[in-house]
């Protein structure tokens, strides 16, 4: 069987079998061609990230980082807003501690929680922008 061809100015990219045309008719920024070539994520790399993923498919979890993207607040605080106990609120924050999301500092017998740093809140607020645009405005 032939090998297949690589398309011109474009190493390891393969021409499909079908004979089909993959270029356009007009030139435009491509992420393959605008500066240096960047890899594909690692195998690794994409797996920690769809684990760390995961982690915050959780709707509570979700919830009290958006209340944390507004400032800090306590456990009992937390628990309020969100209708949830103290221990389930604890357990939640644990998990977010523990993917360094949140950070925690104590005063007295409260426990207040923060974001860790803009990354998480920058991370959080593309979300929300995202989800809050309507549909078709590309």
């Amino acid at each position: 069987m032939p090998e297949p061809a690589s398309l011109p100015d474009q190493p390891g990219l393969v021409a499909p079998e079908d004979g089909s045309d993959l270029y356009c008719d007009r030139p435009h920024p491509s992420p393959l061609t605008a500066g240096p070539p960047q890899p594909p994520l690692s195998p690794e790399k994409a797996q920690r990230m769809a684990e760390f993923m995961g982690f915050l498919a959780d709707p509570n979890r979700l919830r009290i980082l958006s209340l944390l993207a507004q400032g800090e607040i306590c456990v009992g605080d937390l628990a309020l807003a969100v209708s949830m106990g103290e221990s389930a609120v604890s357990h939640q924050l644990r998990t977010l501690r523990a993917l360094r999301l949140v950070s925690a500092r104590k005063q007295g017998r409260h426990v207040f929680y923060r974001l860790l740093d803009d990354h998480v809140f920058s991370f959080y607020r593309a979300v929300v922008d995202h989800l809050d645009e309507p549909e078709g405005s590309d």
